[in-house]
């Protein structure tokens, strides 16, 4: 079972990879330029092949991206919307670029306009993508996510209308997170095999392609977004023993978003972190 984390790409891309390999990584999760920024320098030729060296070096793969926080596919303002479509091109022409598999994206916020209404411009922003990049390999996960606000995404219909009435549909799939899906209702503490099943019959478990691996926080159905770490919140750790001994999910990338930092001994918590799902995988 492949696991890993987010990396910064402070320095360059390539960067990532040896932080990964540092902290004992199998994969690493990298943004592909900054995420509080619209703009970004182009990716160098060095840099790609750098990367890419780095890449084979560590055999860390796979390496997936994550789009920018400020894209949002579902605004009913006209410039933020043409933005975010720009903003997209650019991230899967990077990720093109760099050889990457998925792009995982927060499907976006309906800020006012209605589910049904930011549904379907999400879809129709992923058409318009999709034309665009013909011939690319590179896929996007929608992320479940915990639904703050006008947030989509934290239902599992949303996904499939999305998926519905996108035409190029294998070019998507889905990244559960455990930590958004947990505060958006999903109870996968104490219903696990109920709410795996609800997402089968809704969405289908072969869209399902990644996992973000966090614990939270925040309580059940209460649709706040606060990551933490491995056992330490509400999810605990026998549902992340159950997920890492679950033998449908054993070639899907498990990518930690837990906090930065260090213990009060001076470990790495992603060193921890990593430790910890090791160690229920093999208990």
């Amino acid at each position: 079972m492949p696991i890993g984390a987010h990396m910064s790409i402070a320095g360059g891309v390539g960067n990532a990879i040896l932080r990964g390999k540092e902290v004992g990584c199998d994969i690493v999760q990298i943004f592909t330029k900054s995420s509080n920024q619209w703009k970004a320098r182009p990716l160098a030729e060095e840099e790609i092949n750098q990367f890419k060296k780095n890449r084979k070096d560590t055999g860390i793969w796979p390496v997936l991206a994550h789009n920018s926080y400020l894209i949002n596919l579902a605004s009913p303002d006209t410039e933020l919307y043409e933005k975010s479509i720009d903003a997209m091109f650019i991230e899967m022409e990077r990720a093109e670029a760099l050889g990457l598999p998925y792009i995982i994206m927060h499907p976006g916020a309906h800020v006012g306009s209605g589910e049904e209404t930011g549904l379907a411009r999400i879809a129709d922003s992923l058409n318009i993508l999709f034309e665009k990049t013909k011939g690319y390999k590179v896929r996007l996960l929608l992320e479940t996510t915990a639904g703050q606000g006008t947030v989509l995404g934290h239902r599992f219909e949303h996904i499939m209308v999305i998926i519905d009435k996108v035409k190029d549909d294998k070019r998507i799939g889905v990244c559960l997170d455990t930590c958004h899906s947990y505060v958006a209702g999903y109870d996968i503490k104490n219903r696990y095999d109920q709410v795996f099943q609800e997402f089968d019959e809704i969405i289908g478990m072969k869209r399902l392609k990644a996992f973000h691996l966090n614990d939270t926080l925040k309580v059940l159905g209460s649709r706040v977004d606060r990551h933490w770490h491995i056992g330490k919140g509400e999810l605990g750790l026998e549902t992340f023993e159950r997920l890492m001994k679950d033998d449908r999910f054993k070639d899907l990338p498990m990518i930690l978003e837990t906090p930065k930092g260090v213990d009060e001994d001076g470990n790495d918590m992603d060193v921890i972190n990593l430790r910890i799902l090791r160690e229920l995988r093999r208990k």
